[in-house]
């Protein structure tokens, strides 16, 4: 039987969880795992929300807690949550997509561990973490499913998911637990080999070094540069979708590097700004003080110079301005990297 089912999701996951878990009944069978982005320092209070509203029970995933049928596990704040043979795992390792717990991990362990057992469900959210874990399970012989983008609060991950491989099923949230019923009481095929790749991303989930020979096997270096940790980045092997890591291993889809690198460009836009709005300002005192001292010459090429910083600085006045209208046109994205990193934060539909 396929008895484990993991979902990921993000910007309106939580709503859309309390939906979907309310419509389980109480003699449900399969384990269920849940990662939602939260911000590192979440009280875990999830697990209570979904916990009114579901048949079977709810709780935070504890680390080296034993599977049980039946029962939803919700990954606690600033933990991956990985399952690896019938044990619940807490992995330390890097942010995934920004986010950690990230679902793409979870997606992993689960493939990884029970291969055409498993269900991924990929929910609502920005960006599109949870597109390459989805992949892989499909690649480990497991059943995929996307929530109906058109029916997303957010479609971007279930979007990302769709386009990064051959997903076996898509259906609005209304129609979600219906077919997770159905699926969970049909025969699981039979194993099959499992990519070398998954175990060594979930690896590095956990928090064990896999060093620089290793990545090579999975990855190959680029020169672009971690916005975490500065390290260079190296291309994944598989794909689709599009996906870097660094040595460190940090990951990132292509969206949220761009997503994560946007405020990267800003904010080195600023810094010019203000260096060159300072020498302006150095160049016209030097300008005085060449005219206090009978330095005409001198007092008028201070001047010319600081007449050019200004029109540098109003060149970049004006490429800052366009940068803020793009982040302001894109305002949902960067809620969403922000829901990620915010300490504490609770999708508002949870109240």
């Amino acid at each position: 039987m396929r008895d484990v089912i993991a979902i990921g999701g993000s910007l309106g996951a939580v709503a859309a969880l309390k939906h979907l878990l309310g419509k389980l009944p109480g003699d449900f069978a399969a384990a269920v795992f849940v990662v939602i982005h939260v911000g590192a320092g979440g009280n875990d209070l999830l697990a209570d929300i979904f916990d009114a509203h579901a048949e079977i029970p709810v709780t935070t995933a504890v680390d080296g807690e034993h599977v049980e049928p039946g029962h939803v596990y919700v990954a606690p704040a600033d933990h991956h949550l990985l399952v690896i043979d019938g044990i619940i795992r807490l992995g330390r390792g890097p942010r995934e997509n920004l986010a950690r717990p990230a679902v793409d991990p979870l997606f992993r362990s689960v493939g990884l561990n029970y291969g055409p057992r498993a269900i991924a469900v990929v929910l609502t959210g920005m960006l599109n973490d949870g597109a390459a874990g989805l992949a892989d399970v499909k690649r480990c012989g497991g059943l995929t499913v996307v929530q109906n983008p058109s029916d997303a609060v957010a479609p971007d991950m279930p979007t990302g998911a769709l386009r990064a491989s051959d997903v076996d099923h898509r259906a609005p949230l209304d129609g979600l637990a219906a077919l997770l019923i159905e699926l969970t009481h049909d025969e699981a095929g039979p194993p099959i080999p499992v990519p070398t790749d998954i175990k060594l991303e979930v690896d590095i989930a956990l928090g064990r070094q896999i060093g620089s020979e290793k990545m090579l096997n999975i990855a190959d270096p680029v020169p672009i540069s971690c916005p975490a940790c500065g390290g260079v980045l190296s291309q994944i092997k598989s794909w689709p979708p599009l996906r870097f890591r660094c040595q460190v291993g940090h990951a990132y889809t292509s969206e949220a590097l761009v997503a994560e690198s946007e405020g990267a460009v800003d904010e080195a836009l600023r810094v010019a700004l203000r260096i060159i709005e300072e020498r302006v300002t150095l160049s016209e005192k030097m300008a005085d003080d060449a005219d206090h001292s009978g330095f005409a010459a001198a007092a008028a090429a201070y001047r010319r110079r600081a007449d050019e910083g200004r029109e540098h600085a109003e060149t970049l006045r004006y490429a800052i301005i366009g940068v803020a209208s793009e982040a302001t046109a894109g305002e949902l994205e960067h809620d969403g990297r922000a829901a990620a990193k915010n300490p504490g934060h609770i999708d508002p539909e949870s109240s």
